[in-house]
């Protein structure tokens, strides 16, 4: 394939890049920063803003498929940056293949797009998008997702992956997040309650990602679709998390909040942000609330049967991969 990743300089989205690499294809990444480690394996790589359209034209130049991660992704936020980055920004790249030849799309979505504020336990694909979203990301991420499958047509394939808690070695946000709450004391169990959730270690994220390309075309059973991804293995959120910060070498969360507890101080937080005009992301919000107290987890069978993906690495195995990074990682935090 002669592919371009955007977001290339993500976790996801340079995971991706360096598997498609190792493959033999001819890749080529698209973001804002410059990524010197994704250029030393002999990736091309092109600086550029998702919103500015000529940037990605350019980036879409004499490519076969397009990979589209990047996105906003945040628990704060003003909705026009939302906006902005994943609307407008796939509006640019679906126009760019359309202009450019370019025949198949491969976006990576967000299951959080059927999130409705309670639990969401074994859903499936027929899992409606809800009528009122509980933050800027998934709505904006749902606009974009129903744009790309509504844009599948005979000349340009597309399909929507929804990859649930991405982890694994090169995690530069999610994980070193978790670790420096933990180190600081600012780590707190919120409720009584540890409901199951879906994750899913990046190698299989990346691996569904190109089975879906390589199948991709105006005739695939895939195209025009969009599918959940986990490891199909959903544990207790806690237990993850604790995983994670065992992996680090610290000890499990000890600290508890009451649910009630937490909803009126992430209401202060969001009070105080919003008065101040703050551009940073209060420390707790009646979002991150809720998306750790109520459970997602998916039925993957449509990705297992249609896209012939299964996961293969498991929770266990995967967070001892993530200690050796975190060892051989002097600078993880």
């Amino acid at each position: 394939m002669r592919a371009l990743v955007t977001g290339g300089g993500g976790f996801m989205g340079a995971a991706l890049a360096r598997k498609l690499r190792e493959r033999g294809d001819s890749v080529r990444v698209f973001g804002r920063g410059d990524y010197a480690e994704l250029e030393a394996v002999g990736i091309d790589c092109a600086r550029g803003d998702i919103v500015d359209y000529e940037a990605v034209k350019a980036a879409c130049d004499d490519r076969d498929v397009v990979f589209h991660a990047a996105a906003k992704v945040g628990l704060w936020g003003r909705y026009e940056d939302f906006h902005a980055v994943n609307i407008d920004g796939t509006k640019n790249v679906l126009r760019a293949c359309s202009e450019q030849g370019i025949g198949r799309l491969v976006f990576t979505g967000s299951p959080s797009v059927v999130f409705h504020g309670g639990d969401v336990e074994g859903v499936n694909e027929s899992a409606p998008y809800p009528a009122n979203f509980d933050s800027f990301y998934s709505q904006t991420k749902a606009l974009s997702e129903q744009m790309v499958l509504a844009a599948d047509h005979d000349k340009l394939s597309t399909v929507s992956l929804r990859p649930h808690f991405i982890w694994g070695p090169g995690d530069r946000n999610l994980l070193p997040r978790v670790v420096a709450k933990a180190r600081a004391g600012q780590l707190f169990r919120i409720g009584d309650d540890n409901k199951l959730v879906d994750t899913i270690y990046v190698d299989d994220a990346v691996s569904a990602h190109i089975l879906a390309a390589v199948q991709l075309s105006p005739l695939s059973e895939i195209s025009g679709k969009a599918y959940f991804l986990s490891g199909d293995d959903p544990r207790p959120f806690w237990e993850i998390v604790n995983r994670m910060l065992g992996a680090a070498g610290l000890g499990p969360v000890k600290k508890r909040l009451p649910k009630k507890a937490a909803y009126a101080l992430a209401a202060l937080c969001e009070g105080t942000w919003s008065a101040l005009r703050l551009s940073s992301e209060p420390p707790l919000t009646k979002f991150l609330v809720n998306t750790l107290t109520t459970a997602h987890w998916f039925d993957i069978s449509a990705a297992k049967r249609e896209l012939g993906w299964k996961p293969t690495v498991k929770i266990e195995d995967g967070m001892e991969r993530v200690a050796h990074w975190i060892k051989a990682t002097q600078n993880f935090i």
